[in-house]
Order: structure tokens, then C-alpha cells, then sequence
């Protein structure tokens, strides 16, 4: 048995692996790259291996780390249980679920250093980016703006109103690099054309901790990108996971079990935030099939019966304790 970890920084590395694998050996290769997942390794490797994504803790291994059972019903059974629970899920909601994070009593200096360990050396200089300012606006706002599309366009003049030359082909680099380094994770809208699907996508971060890095402001963009998380974990990152805004926006859609989710801070009426998650619910029925259909909150709940329709309102902690 071998275990070959970021491989793919040496080149020709996936025939070495096909060799050995041809000799018995069985073989674990590791990288933080999406390059290893192209047609040339399947080429190499000749189909014969199975890829599995890795992502950050989830929150009940978030829990496990912090010596919390996610089965146990204690955890939340009193006020003084439900209290440090709730520290947890804040701890998790703000810096993430990196691993080595996780215990840690101060988690930004720990997260600041793997930011820049996968911005310098998976992306800038893996690329030799020159104009290391763009790219780092680039990333900046994209964690500002992570519960909108983004097109290619809107991208490039976001970049260039910061006084910063540079041209779309640059950018959409950019952004295929980041995706092939894990930072991002683009989500796209199931009701676009090809075309738009691929220029127009929502963008994710990894991991919520990298959001509070880089912008302020953000609970409700590291709710939504919790969710993402989740689901993305849960589903895969190819056309598993997808957005609908056509005449109606919700935030995620889930073909394989026909589940409509919308993530909504808080379910208050003060800007009619009741009426505008429930209706655009209700109007994307009339457009695909969903049997589910959830609005994902911080902390309520409850069950809306409207128009013969079901929704169920669920705490974002008991959401991502789900199977």
C-alpha cells in the first residue's frame, strides 16, 4: 500500500502511480488540485481508480473534534448545554471547519497563514501571476459577493474600477485557477443556457473561515455558503448542486431529490422576508418538480402550510446535522 500526497506537483506522476498500480500496489494519491481529476490522468490511469473529494469538517465532525456527540439529545437538553453548543455552531459558522483550526483557541492567525499558502503558492505563483493586487481584489470580492451571480464582465470591471489594468481573459484565469485550487467552488443556475452557466455562476469559498478573512459584514453570506458547503459535501461539485433564478430566485436547487432551499437569516416580516422566501418557493413548483422544499435559517423554526404546500423552516445547525 503507498500514499502519494500532492502528487501532482511532479510531472508525469500519474504514470508512476499506473505503473505501481499495474505491480499490486494499492494506491492513495492526494492533491489540492482539480487537474488531477482531468481526461489526461483518466487517460494514464487507463480508468482504473476511484476519486473521492475531501472537504473541510463538517459540523458534526466539527463536534466530534470538540469531544461533542452529534447524537447525544443532552447537547442542547438544558440552557446551559444548548448554550455551549450554540458556541460551537458560532465557532464553526464564522472560521470554518479546517481541522487543524478546530481546537484552536485563536483560529485567524492559523487561517490567515493557509490563505496565503493557497493563494501565493497554489495560485500565484503555481501560475506566475505577476499582478498578485488583481488577484487578491479579485478574491476579495468575491467573498463580498458570494450570495449573487457573477458574471465574467461584472467580475473584470469590479477589478478595474479599483484602478488596476486588466482584461476578461485575465480574470476568467483567475478564477479557473482558483476553482482548480479548491478556493472557490462555482454553482450554477439549472435554468441558463450552457453558455451562461459557464459565465455566470455564484461563487463559494471552501470554507466560511476564508470568508471572515477577507470581508465584514457577512452573516448572512456565511449562512448561505454553509449550505453550499453542505451540499456540495453532500452531493458532489459536478451538476449535482444548482441555483434557479429565472422570474424567481431560489438559492438552491437539488435535481437528485427534487429539493428547493432558500437560506434566509431570519424569518421576520420587517422587510417582508416571510412573504418573498415562502412565494418564490411556491412559483418554482410550477417550473420543476419539488417534493422538499426548506428555508434554512440561524436559529428558526417551524413548519409553513401554504397553498396545500409544505415548507419546513430549519436551524441552520440542525440542517447540517442531517444525513
Amino acid at each position: 500500500m503507498l500514499f502519494l500526497d500532492e502528487i501532482q506537483n511532479v510531472d508525469g506522476w500519474e504514470r508512476f502511480a499506473r505503473r505501481i498500480a499495474d505491480n499490486k500496489f494499492t494506491v492513495f494519491i492526494t492533491g489540492s488540485n482539480a487537474k488531477m481529476l482531468s481526461t489526461d490522468v483518466n487517460a494514464a490511469l487507463g480508468g482504473r481508480y476511484m476519486t473521492r473529494e475531501v472537504f473541510p469538517m463538517q459540523f458534526d465532525e466539527y463536534l466530534k473534534a470538540n469531544g461533542k456527540n452529534p447524537a447525544d439529545k443532552l447537547l442542547t437538553a438544558t440552557t446551559a448545554a444548548r448554550g455551549e453548543f450554540m458556541g460551537l455552531f458560532e465557532e464553526y459558522f464564522q472560521f470554518g471547519g479546517f481541522p487543524e483550526c478546530a481546537t484552536l483557541p485563536v483560529k485567524r492567525d492559523y487561517l490567515m497563514s493557509l490563505y496565503q499558502k493557497i493563494f501565493l503558492g497554489d495560485i500565484a505563483a503555481r501560475h506566475r501571476i505577476e499582478n498578485v493586487f488583481a488577484l487578491r481584489i479579485l478574491f476579495r470580492k468575491l467573498a463580498e459577493s458570494v450570495k449573487q451571480p457573477l458574471s465574467f464582465t461584472r467580475a473584470t470591471n469590479i477589478v478595474a474600477s479599483t484602478g488596476t489594468k486588466i482584461g476578461k481573459s485575465t480574470v476568467i484565469n483567475y478564477l479557473g485557477y482558483a476553482s482548480e485550487a479548491y478556493l472557490i467552488l462555482p454553482v450554477t443556475n439549472i435554468a441558463d443556457s450552457l453558455e451562461d452557466k459557464v459565465s455566470n455562476p455564484k461563487y463559494y469559498f471552501i470554507d466560511n473561515g476564508i470568508i471572515s478573512l477577507l470581508a465584514l459584514d457577512i452573516r448572512t453570506s456565511l449562512l448561505e455558503n454553509m449550505v453550499a458547503l453542505k451540499l456540495i459535501s453532500s452531493y458532489g461539485s459536478k451538476d449535482a448542486v444548482y441555483f434557479y433564478n429565472h422570474g424567481v430566485e431560489v438559492d438552491f436547487y437539488i435535481p437528485q431529490t427534487e429539493t428547493a432551499i432558500q437560506v434566509c437569516y431570519a424569518m421576520n416580516d420587517a422587510e417582508g422576508t416571510f412573504e418573498r422566501e415562502t412565494r418564490a418557493l411556491l412559483k418554482l413548483r410550477s417550473r420543476l418538480s419539488c417534493r422538499h422544499n426548506i428555508i434554512v435559517t440561524y436559529d428558526d423554526e417551524g413548519i409553513i402550510e401554504t397553498e396545500g404546500v409544505r415548507i419546513e423552516v430549519i436551524p441552520a445547525w440542525k440542517f447540517l446535522l442531517q444525513p
